[in-house]
């Protein structure tokens, strides 16, 4: 039996609207793309690990941390691109069982909660699994109570999470995804969809300057937990 090849692919292109050359900026003095690549390597669960960017600069940064790099055609990196697109391309190129997107920029996302998150999806028989943080308040779209009613006041601890979506990893089964994406259909959601907690600070996305700053904030509570978990 051949073994199952699960592969990191790290998105990293070099155009960002909110804020410029984002993948290069630093946290903690190390750019977000070398944080991903270390958090892969790190996890241990990986056959393969590569870097996906239409930027030869990243391409470079890949060779320098020991990882792959898959240089997209540059009309997938533009601003109307979609993610369904570069994936089924980076699919087609790379032949695998199951694809693991982690992202940039979610960098207080840890090593072992990447391992955690492919084990689930290895264990289960999902096609899709998205992380999610699960938040235990009153919320509400379009103005209309998503998980309240305003027919009585609820204790916060009793009401069923919102699951919000982080996309700070996620997973896909490959065969389900390339079959949806030739049918026409919304692959990134096709087949059986799981869902995997993490907290809050796995969950923090940077697409701002004040997103940067707030990781900063966040990155000492982060290495602290690190620091008594190594004790």
């Amino acid at each position: 039996m051949q073994p199952v090849a699960i592969v990191a692919m790290i998105p990293a292109r070099m155009g960002s609207q909110r804020l410029k050359q984002k993948n290069l900026r630093e946290l903690g003095g190390v750019p977000l793309i070398t944080r991903a690549i270390h958090k892969c390597l790190a996890a241990g669960v990986f056959d393969e690990i590569w870097v996906n960017s239409e930027h030869s600069t990243f391409g470079e940064i890949a060779a320098q941390e020991g990882v792959r790099f898959h240089q997209r055609p540059a009309e997938l990196a533009s601003n109307t691109a979609t993610s369904e697109q570069f994936v089924y391309e980076f699919f087609k190129a790379h032949p695998c069982d199951y694809l693991f997107q982690v992202h940039t920029i979610a960098p207080l996302l840890m090593a072992g909660q990447v391992a955690g998150f492919v084990q689930t999806m290895l264990d289960s028989d999902y096609d899709v699994l998205l992380s999610v943080v699960n938040e235990q308040i009153e919320c509400a779209i379009d103005s209309s109570p998503i998980n309240f009613t305003f027919d009585r006041k609820t204790n916060s601890q009793e009401l069923t999470p919102v699951q919000r979506v982080t996309w700070s990893i996620t997973g896909w089964r490959a065969s389900t995804y390339i079959a949806a994406y030739k049918a026409g259909q919304c692959a990134t959601y096709a087949g059986r969809v799981g869902y995997y907690p993490i907290d809050r600070l796995a969950g923090h996305i940077i697409k701002t300057e004040e997103d940067l700053l707030i990781a900063e904030a966040l990155l000492a509570i982060r290495q602290k937990e690190g620091d008594e978990q190594a004790r």
